[in-house]
C-alpha cells in the first residue's frame, strides 16, 4: 500500500494515479467474497427456524426439513439433549438421527461418531439403554465405504466394548463376528475384525478365546491379502496378553514365526515388533532358539534386501538387546554393538572413498530414512548403555554420543538433548567426561534442541557439579568456566529469537544457579542481565520469569554491598521508573519478595517505595497495587512495625478520599473490607501463625546468617593479609639471625662456655614452648572441623544457632526455594550450608586466634 498524502501535496502524474487505481482495485477484491457469501432472502427463510420450538421440537424438524449442515449441529448437540432430556431424546431425536445417516455425508457421520461416544463417556443413561439404543447403529455403519468414516465408527465400538457385559459382548458382537471374518466378506469387514478380535481377548477367560477366537485368528493370519495378515499380526500382542503364557506359547509364537518369513515386508515387520513387544512372555529356550535367529536374520537383512525393517530395528534396538541381554555370548554382544554404532553413523560416514556414487544416487527418501534411524539411535542411547555397562561407556559408546550430539540433523540432537538427564543419571561418577557436549548442545543454533535440553537443565547442573563420589574435585571445576558462557549464550539466543516460551522456560530454570556456582559469577554474570531483561523484554512472561529469577539471586547473594545496590536499582529503575509498565513490574517483584525473603526484609527495604506508588499517575498501577496490599499488610509484625502500619492506613485514607478513577474506587473499596477483616501477627508465637511464623523465622536467620558470614570472609581475609606481613618479617629476622648466629657462635663457646649453653637453653626452652603451643592451638580445633563437617546431617530444623563465635556450635543454612533441588538434612527438609564454607568460617577463627597467639608469644619473648 501507499502512504497516504495529503491533498495539499498531491502529485497527479500518471505513476502515481494507475498506483491509486491498483489499490482502489485491492479493496474490491477484498469486498467481493463478503458480497457473494451473503444469503439470498429465500435461502434465509428456508433457514429460519421458530423460536417458540422446544429444543426436542427443533432438532425433530431440523433433522426432518432442514439442510445437511442443520443436521449435523442437532446430531453434535446430541450430548446436551441427553443430558437435559434423555427420555424424550431417545424416542424422537435418535430414530430420525437413525435414518438421516442412511443417506448423510461424511461429515455428518463423523460428527455422529464422536457424538455417540461422548453420550457413552458421559454415563447419561444405563449401558443396557446405550447397548439397545446405539450399539445398532454403531455396527451397521462399521462398513462404511469412506476409511475415514469406517475408522471412526470403529473406535466407538471398540470403547463400547469396554463397557458393555461379556453376555452382550458374545450376543451382539461375537457371533456375528465369526460370519464377518470369513474369506467371503470384504477386505473392510475382515480388517474390522481384527481389530475387533484383539479388543475381546481381555474380555473373556482363555478357554473362550482358545474355543471360538483363536481359529479365526488363525484363518486370518493366514488370509490372501497381506493388510489383513498384517492386521491381525499387530493384534496377536493383544490376544496373548488375554490367552497366557502357555497357549502363546504354543498357539502365537508358530505364527509369528511363519509371519516373520512371509512375503510381504509390512507383515514381517508387524511380526518383528510383536516378537519384541512380547519377549517378557517367552522363555529363556524361546528366546534362544526362536527369537534370536530370527532378529539376527532382520539384521541381516536390514542392509541388503530389506531396507524397510530398518526403521523399526533401530527403534527396537534398545529393548531388544536388553530383554535378550541374558542369552548373548560376548560375541553375539559385541555384535550387536557393533551394529548399534553402525546405525547411529548410517548415512553420514564414507569408508575410503568408495561410496561417494551410492550417496550421490541416494534420494532423498533414503535421506529420510537413514536420519529416522539416526534419531531413533539417539533414543535408545540410554538402554546402550545399560547395556554395555556405565562403566565401559568411555570406551565403548562416548565416540557414538559425541557423534549424535554434533550429528547435522536437528530431529536427532533434539532427541539426545531430551536423553541428556537420562545419560547423565546413568553415568553417575563419571559424568563429568561428557560436559563438553552439553556445551556443545547449549550453544546449538536450533532453539529447538536447546528447548528440550532446558527441561531438566537443574537437575543435568547439579549431577555436573556434585556428580558422583569418586569424581574429582579438579574434573568439577574444569567444567564450571566452560557452563558458564555457554549459559549466557543459550539465554542471548533465546532472547533475539521470536519464540519468548523457551525463554521464559530458560529463565526460569536459571533459579537454579546459586546452588551451582558462586555467588560473584551469577552477581557479574546473570544478576544485571535479569535486571536489563525486566527493563527491555517486551514479553509479559519473560519479564516476570526474569523478576522471580532476580529474587533468587538476591536472595542467595553473599555481599552485603551487592544485594544495596540491586535493591537500589529495583527501587529507582523499576519503582520510580518513567514507563508506568516498570513501576507495574516492581509490584510484581515486591510479590515475588515477600515469596522468597523474611517479612522484615521487605519492610526493611520495600514496603514504603510499594506504599509511594498510591500516588502514581497512572490508574493501572494504582489498581495493582491495590490487590498487593493485603499481602504487604501480611508483613507486618506488631509492635515492631506498628509506624508501618500507620504510613499504610493513611496511604488507603488517601486513596478512599482522593481516587477519581471508578474502577479503582471500587477496587479500593473492596480491599478495605479484606483488609478490615485481615489478622495482623505479632512479634511472639501464636499457634494460627505458627507454620508461617516458622518458616518467616528461618528465612530471617538465614539472611542473619549470610550477613555474618560475610563479616567473618572479612575478618579471614584481614588476618591472611597481617599473617602474610607477619611472616615476611618473621622469615626476615630469621635470616639476619642465622647469619650472625653462625659468627658469633665460636667466640661465645671459647670466652664464657658456661654462661653460654644456660642462655641458650632457656632461649631454647621459649622456643619450644612457643612451637607446643601454636601446635596444640591448632591441633585443639581439628576436632571441630569434624563436628562442622558432620553437623548438617545432625541438625534439626530449629537447630539454628545465631551466634557463630562459640566454635563448638552448629550452623547451618537451608535453602527453601522450589525453583531447584537441594540437599536433604536429616528430617527438616532443609538443605544444609556446603561444609566448604563452614570450614572458611572457622579457618578465618583459628587465623585469628593463631595469630592473636603468636603476637602475645611474642611480645612475651621480646
Amino acid at each position: 500500500m501507499h502512504p497516504i498524502i495529503f491533498f495539499s501535496k498531491m502529485d497527479f502524474s500518471q505513476s502515481n494515479l494507475f498506483g491509486y487505481i491498483e489499490d482502489l482495485q485491492e479493496l474490491t477484491i477484498i469486498e467481493r467474497p463478503v458480497r457473494r457469501s451473503l444469503k439470498t432472502p429465500e435461502e434465509i427463510e428456508r433457514l429460519t427456524v421458530d423460536e417458540e420450538l422446544s429444543d426436542i421440537e427443533r432438532a425433530v424438524y431440523l433433522l426432518s426439513s432442514g439442510q445437511d449442515i442443520q443436521g449435523t449441529s442437532v446430531v453434535a448437540n446430541l450430548p446436551v439433549l441427553m443430558r437435559q432430556n434423555p427420555a424424550e431424546t431417545l424416542r424422537r431425536v435418535l430414530p430420525k438421527i437413525r435414518e438421516v445417516l442412511h443417506v448423510a455425508g461424511v461429515e455428518m457421520q463423523l460428527t455422529a461418531a464422536v457424538s455417540f461416544l461422548t453420550v457413552l463417556q458421559e454415563e447419561s443413561v444405563s449401558i443396557h439403554t446405550y447397548s439397545h439404543s446405539f450399539l445398532h447403529i454403531i455396527l451397521q455403519h462399521l462398513e462404511h465405504r469412506d476409511a475415514g468414516v469406517s475408522n471412526a465408527w470403529l473406535e466407538t465400538l471398540l470403547a463400547v466394548i469396554e463397557a458393555l457385559p461379556k453376555e452382550t459382548i458374545r450376543h451382539e458382537i461375537l457371533n456375528p463376528l465369526v460370519s464377518k471374518a470369513q474369506l467371503s466378506q470384504t477386505l473392510q469387514s475382515r480388517l474390522v475384525s481384527c481389530k475387533i478380535m484383539g479388543k475381546l481377548a481381555n474380555k473373556f477367560e482363555a478357554h473362550i478365546i482358545k474355543r471360538e477366537i483363536l481359529p479365526l485368528v488363525k484363518s486370518l493370519c493366514q488370509d490372501v491379502e497381506y493388510e489383513v495378515r498384517t492386521c491381525m499380526c499387530r493384534q496377536l500382542e493383544h490376544i496373548a496378553q488375554g490367552i497366557g503364557t502357555e497357549l502363546t506359547k504354543t498357539v502365537v509364537l508358530p505364527e509369528l514365526v511363519e509371519l516373520a518369513r512371509d512375503e510381504g515386508s509390512s507383515v514381517r515387520l508387524a511380526a518383528f515388533e510383536t516378537l519384541v513387544n512380547l519377549l517378557d512372555m517367552f522363555d529363556a529356550d524361546d528366546r534362544s532358539q526362536t527369537v534370536l535367529p530370527l532378529v539376527k536374520s532382520f539384521c541381516e537383512k536390514s542392509f541388503k534386501a530389506d531396507e524397510s525393517i530398518l526403521v523399526s530395528l533401530s527403534f527396537h534396538l534398545g529393548k531388544l538387546c536388553n530383554g535378550l541381554y541374558g542369552i548373548f555370548t560376548p560375541e553375539q554382544h559385541l555384535r550387536f554393538l557393533e551394529f548399534y554404532k553402525k546405525l547411529s553413523t548410517l548415512g553420514l560416514q564414507q569408508e575410503n572413498g568408495h561410496n561417494d556414487n551410492q550417496l550421490q544416487l541416494q534420494t532423498l527418501e533414503q535421506e529420510k530414512k537413514y536420519i529416522s534411524v539416526r534419531k531413533n539411535c539417539a533414543y535408545n542411547f540410554p538402554a546402550m548403555i545399560v547395556f554395555v555397562d556405565p562403566k565401559n561407556f568411555h570406551l565403548e559408546l562416548y565416540s557414538i554420543f559425541f557423534c549424535l550430539c554434533h550429528d547435522p540433523e536437528v530431529p536427532v540432537r533434539y532427541t539426545m538433548a531430551i536423553s541428556f538427564y537420562e545419560v547423565a543419571k546413568l553415568l553417575n561418577s563419571g559424568v563429568y567426561t561428557i560436559h563438553k557436549e552439553l556445551v556443545t548442545l547449549l550453544q546449538d543454533e536450533s532453539l529447538e534442541v536447546l528447548d528440550a535440553l532446558v527441561g531438566h537443565l537443574p537437575e543435568i547442573l547439579e549431577l555436573m557439579t556434585n556428580g558422583g563420589e569418586n569424581s574429582g574435585s579438579e574434573s568439577k571445576l574444569l567444567s564450571i568456566p566452560d557452563l558458564i558462557p555457554a549459559l549466557t549464550t543459550a539465554e542471548q539466543r533465546a532472547a533475539t529469537s521470536l519464540k519468548w516460551r523457551t525463554h521464559e522456560k530458560l529463565l526460569q530454570k536459571y533459579a537454579c544457579l546459586p546452588h551451582i556456582i558462586s555467588s560473584d559469577q551469577i552477581y557479574y554474570r546473570f544478576l544485571h542481565r535479569m535486571l536489563t531483561i525486566i527493563l527491555t523484554n517486551n514479553v509479559l512472561p519473560v519479564q516476570k520469569a526474569a523478576a522471580r529469577t532476580l529474587c533468587v539471586y538476591l536472595r542467595y547473594n553473599r555481599k552485603q554491598e551487592q544485594r544495596h545496590e540491586v535493591i537500589q536499582k529495583l527501587i529507582e529503575q523499576l519503582g520510580q521508573g518513567k514507563s508506568y509498565w516498570n513501576r507495574l513490574r516492581f509490584l510484581d517483584t515486591c510479590e515475588f519478595i515477600m515469596e522468597l525473603f523474611s517479612k522484615s526484609f521487605f519492610c526493611k527495604y520495600f514496603f514504603l517505595p510499594v506504599l509511594e506508588l498510591t500516588h502514581d499517575p497512572v490508574a493501572n498501577v494504582r489498581m495493582k497495587l491495590c490487590y498487593l496490599l493485603p499481602k504487604v499488610k501480611s508483613t507486618l509484625k506488631i509492635p515492631t512495625d506498628k509506624h508501618l502500619l500507620q504510613q499504610l492506613e493513611l496511604c488507603i485514607r488517601k486513596l478512599l478520599c482522593q481516587e477519581k478513577d471508578k474502577d479503582v474506587l471500587t477496587i479500593v473499596k473492596r480491599t478495605v473490607l479484606e483488609l478490615d477483616r485481615m489478622e495482623i501477627s505479632v512479634d511472639a508465637f501464636q499457634k494460627r501463625f505458627y507454620a508461617n511464623d516458622l518458616l518467616d523465622q528461618e528465612k530471617e536467620r538465614q539472611e542473619h546468617l549470610l550477613l555474618e558470614m560475610e563479616q567473618l570472609e572479612k575478618e579471614k581475609q584481614q588476618n591472611e593479609g597481617r599473617s602474610t606481613n607477619i611472616n615476611d618479617k618473621m622469615f626476615e629476622k630469621k635470616r639476619r639471625d642465622s647469619k650472625t648466629s653462625s659468627v658469633l657462635a665460636k667466640s661465645i663457646t671459647l670466652s664464657v662456655p658456661g654462661s653460654s649453653s644456660g642462655t641458650s637453653g632457656g632461649k631454647d626452652d621459649k622456643k619450644s614452648k612457643l612451637v607446643r603451643s601454636q601446635s596444640f592451638s591448632t591441633q585443639a580445633l581439628h576436632p571441630k572441623y569434624s563436628n562442622i563437617d558432620k553437623c548438617p546431617n545432625k541438625s534439626s530444623a530449629t537447630g539454628y544457632t545465631s551466634s557463630v563465635s562459640g566454635m563448638g556450635k552448629s550452623c547451618m543454612l537451608s535453602f527453601s526455594d522450589d525453583s531447584f533441588r537441594t540437599h536433604s538434612t536429616g528430617n527438616s527438609g532443609n538443605a544444609a550450608f556446603p561444609s566448604s564454607s563452614s570450614r572458611n568460617l572457622f579457618n578465618s577463627a583459628d587465623q585469628k586466634n593463631n595469630g592473636n597467639k603468636e603476637s602475645q608469644s611474642r611480645k612475651m619473648s621480646m
